[in-house]
């Protein structure tokens, strides 16, 4: 999935505000001493290599789009020999990140406060063992689909950077983007769908985080789970 530098041929936004209020003191403070040390390098400046931001990790996991952070942290947390790299272009779900990595001292955390498909673009190919896009802008009026991050340039950029083996898993509470997101997967090539029966997509797995925005049940239908593996 190429980038450019021109507006032009950038992709549409997939995400809403950057900022919607102020960030707290503690925050705000963690942006300053925090971040810069566990930020990935820039995307736009060259490819980026797993491995070299943390050697010997058993694993590499992406979330696109971590909201808050609670998913990224609790898995990190639960997987500490596992690199989590986690995207946000909300700069409150930053703060809130950050807060979460300092208090449980985590150190296999690398943040991208920016649009996830610049860090995409520039990873290896087959260099994931997880993808992980949790409750993402539904963008549910038909005019604004397109802005959806679920597209088939983003299904194949997926399918590239997982490993034979890898899991990719889409959760959303919105019918239409999940009956969407299912179309674009299904027909990526090297992307097979566990499901087997409807119970595979109502029930929560085994290991998933409830967070708080999912508590808040905006959408029109309880969470349902795709999960997929890479052929």
């Amino acid at each position: 999935m190429a980038s450019s530098d021109n507006p032009a041929h950038r992709p549409l936004r997939s995400f809403g505000r950057i900022k919607s209020r102020a960030i707290k003191p503690r925050q705000a403070a963690l942006f300053e001493t925090l971040l810069p040390t566990i930020a990935l390098p820039d995307p736009k400046a060259g490819p980026i290599d797993p491995q070299a931001l943390m050697p010997g990790a058993a694993a590499v996991w992406l979330e696109i789009g971590f909201g808050g952070g609670e998913h990224l942290a609790e898995q990190a947390a639960r997987h500490p020999d596992t690199l989590m790299i986690g995207c946000e272009p909300f700069l409150n779900g930053v703060g809130s990140a950050l807060r979460h990595i300092d208090e449980r001292g985590l150190k296999n955390v690398r943040l991208h406060a920016d649009d996830a498909r610049d860090v995409m673009t520039a990873l290896p190919d087959a260099s994931l063992d997880r993808v992980m896009i949790l409750f993402p802008d539904p963008w549910h009026k038909a005019r604004h689909n397109k802005r959806r991050l679920v597209q088939d340039e983003t299904a194949a950029e997926i399918a590239r950077l997982l490993k034979p083996g890898g899991q990719l898993r889409f959760v959303t509470d919105w019918k239409d983007y999940a009956d969407w997101a299912l179309e674009k997967f299904e027909r990526t090539p090297g992307l097979v769908w566990l499901a087997n029966e409807a119970d595979d997509w109502r029930t929560p797995p085994a290991d998933h985080v409830i967070t708080r925005y999912e508590e808040k049940k905006l959408g029109d239908t309880p969470p349902i789970f795709l999960d997929f593996t890479r052929a």
